[in-house]
């Protein structure tokens, strides 16, 4: 079963709003769909977005990386020596996270059909669903609190709220609004994206935990390079710290977990390039007695099939972040995940279970 094509084809899918957070405002979905087709006929599908205030990659570089660089290495290569394909694309180009994590969601479409599994029985089949949060993007007060309470309406028990923009008196009141709206039966998940300063961070925290606000964790309250931050954070809060942004790599899961920076990991397929290095981060994390979360950028729904077939093979990850296909205009995919309110459930077809696409040939 040798790679015979790859291919990629640029997608564009409009949210229905506005998504905004500490670091961006996202009108429209931009990403490249990667099309593998082997010598025995299957074809194997993956995704990639141009995140660049995260994982600094573009339409262009992605689209660059998979066509002159990647897919030159990968050509002929028998899939079914997956080390060997692994790892020529992890040595073909330094960084690219996005550009290899498409490539590696397609490998791993492919081997779930070879094997006539869906992927996460493929993986590890732990769980058969998993349940999503529903994130509320920064807004006013009172318009957050009206987004979480339509939110809990539909079915959703935990909401994912947006911080970090303007001072930490405006991010209390949006919790304490939000919190007033919805009761307290609805987790609420923060994440500030980097938005704090590590005293402020500790200030606004304590302040929540002191209202009795009910905080599930905090993801990423400090800069990304900002280790040490991190694990001040997390030594003086009682509410869980989550890692995200900090964290691409294996490497970087150890170094966090060493040091005891955080409590928590946010592992996301275009931050480590894919899920042979997500199941290390994984294997790293849990080894250490410290639980996973995934979630995704804003993608369509075929990126996010990958990573929640992922996140459901293994015990350790208790946490899912899936709702970016939920906020599209439109799906251009046929297949993959099935949603039912917050439930994502998994079709019986081999690997993605991806049927069709629309816009590609």
């Amino acid at each position: 079963m040798k790679i015979l094509s790859i291919e990629t084809f640029p997608m564009a899918v409009p949210l229905k709003k506005p998504f905004k957070t500490a670091l961006r405002t996202v009108h429209i979905v931009h990403a490249i769909y990667v099309k593998v087709r082997s010598d025995d006929g299957r074809v194997g599908w993956g995704e990639a977005v141009p995140t660049h205030v995260i994982t600094g990659d573009s339409l262009g570089s992605i689209t660059y990386a998979i066509q002159e660089i990647i897919a030159p290495r990968l050509m002929g290569l028998d899939i079914r020596k997956r080390e060997e394909m692994f790892q020529a694309l992890d040595r073909s180009v330094i960084g690219n996270t996005s550009a290899k994590a498409a490539v590696d969601m397609a490998i791993y479409d492919l081997l779930g059909q070879l094997a006539g599994m869906p992927l996460y029985q493929l993986l590890g089949g732990y769980r058969q669903e998993v349940e999503t949060d529903f994130t509320i993007s920064v807004d006013d007060p009172e318009k957050m609190a009206e987004d979480a309470e339509r939110c809990v309406s539909e079915g959703f028990c935990t909401l994912k709220i947006k911080v970090g923009i303007g001072d930490i008196g405006k991010d209390l009141e949006r919790i304490r609004t939000i919190r007033e709206q919805v009761g307290t039966k609805p987790k609420i998940r923060l994440d500030a994206n980097q938005g704090w300063q590590p005293k402020e961070a500790v200030r606004v925290i304590r302040k929540m935990e002191d209202a009795g606000l009910n905080i599930e964790l905090v993801e990423q309250p400090v800069h990304a390079d900002d280790l040490e931050g991190l694990k001040y954070v997390t030594d003086h809060t009682i509410t869980p710290i989550m890692a995200d942004e900090s964290m691409f790599s294996a490497k970087d899961a150890l170094r966090i977990c060493q040091q005891r920076a955080a409590d928590l990991l946010n592992i996301k397929l275009m931050k480590a390039g894919g899920m042979r290095e997500a199941l290390k981060i994984n294997a790293i994390a849990e080894a250490q007695g410290i639980g996973c979360m995934v979630g995704s950028m804003i993608e369509t729904k075929l990126g996010v099939t990958a990573a929640a077939h992922f996140a459901a093979s293994q015990p350790n990850i208790t946490r899912f972040d899936f709702d970016a296909p939920l906020m599209l205009a439109a799906d251009p995919v046929s297949g993959g995940i099935l949603y039912h309110k917050s439930k994502i459930h998994f079709s019986t077809s081999p690997g993605l279970g991806v049927d069709q696409i629309k816009g590609t040939a």
